[in-house]
């Protein structure tokens, strides 16, 4: 990935500052975008955006020039951001499930939207972060697997309209081992879950000219689980 340009969005979270790492350490020319306000300290090397509202499609846009305005150029868009609830439906409510849609579906949206013209250019290509929860929601899941299999459809139909100019595919993890889950779950055996190192490799595998003939692929991430 020796000097391509790639788009990082969630990039201020655990797994976002994963896959700037790796693709620094690749060779590549990095900008972070974030809806925090600031960027973690260990960014400070690389173009990091914070405050942007990627549910809007105003403020993709505007990242997303930003980014080819300095680098003039770009060669990878990576979809981290995201979000998750856990909410049984019968005790849910309908904002959690708008407020999920934003967070998943149309940060996705938007963000390939405002990138893909420049995709297009550069012969580009997209990795979204999708779930395998996803595949068959359990309880509490309805809202975060119903988003996220937005961003898994997104993928595919995205993947057929720029067949031949632009890959576009989705990984599908099961629990990352962050510090939020680990907290969240103390109890749970967090040795069966993905590394976001482990997800971060497949990540830029899907990033790179290696896998120049995939487009359209959901590629599960599940570590022991």
């Amino acid at each position: 990935m020796q000097d391509k340009v790639v788009v990082v969005t969630g990039a201020f979270g655990a797994l976002g500052r994963v896959v700037i790492a790796d693709a620094a350490a690749r060779g590549a020319k990095v900008a972070a975008l974030d809806f925090a306000p600031a960027a973690p300290l260990g960014l400070a090397s690389h173009l990091a955006v914070g405050g942007v509202d990627l549910s809007e499609p105003e403020g993709a846009a505007k990242a997303i020039g930003a980014v080819v305005d300095h680098f003039g150029r770009m060669d990878a868009l990576i979809n981290v951001a995201g979000g998750f609830v856990w909410q049984t439906v019968a005790e849910g409510d309908a904002a959690t499930w708008s407020r999920l849609y934003a967070m998943n579906v149309a940060t996705t949206f938007n963000a390939c939207k405002a990138a893909l013209p420049h995709l297009v250019k550069s012969g580009g290509r997209i990795v979204n972060v999708g779930a395998y929860a996803a595949l068959k929601a359990d309880t509490g899941m309805g809202a975060y697997a119903a988003s996220k299999s937005g961003v898994h459809r997104l993928t595919e139909a995205l993947a057929a309209e720029y067949k031949g100019m632009v890959a576009v595919n989705a990984v599908l993890p099961s629990i990352i081992d962050t510090p939020a889950n680990r907290a969240d779950m103390p109890q749970a055996d967090a040795s069966k879950w993905v590394s976001p190192q482990d997800l971060a490799s497949v990540i830029l595998f899907l990033a790179s000219d290696a896998a120049r003939a995939v487009t359209g692929a959901l590629v599960p991430v599940t570590g022991g689980v």
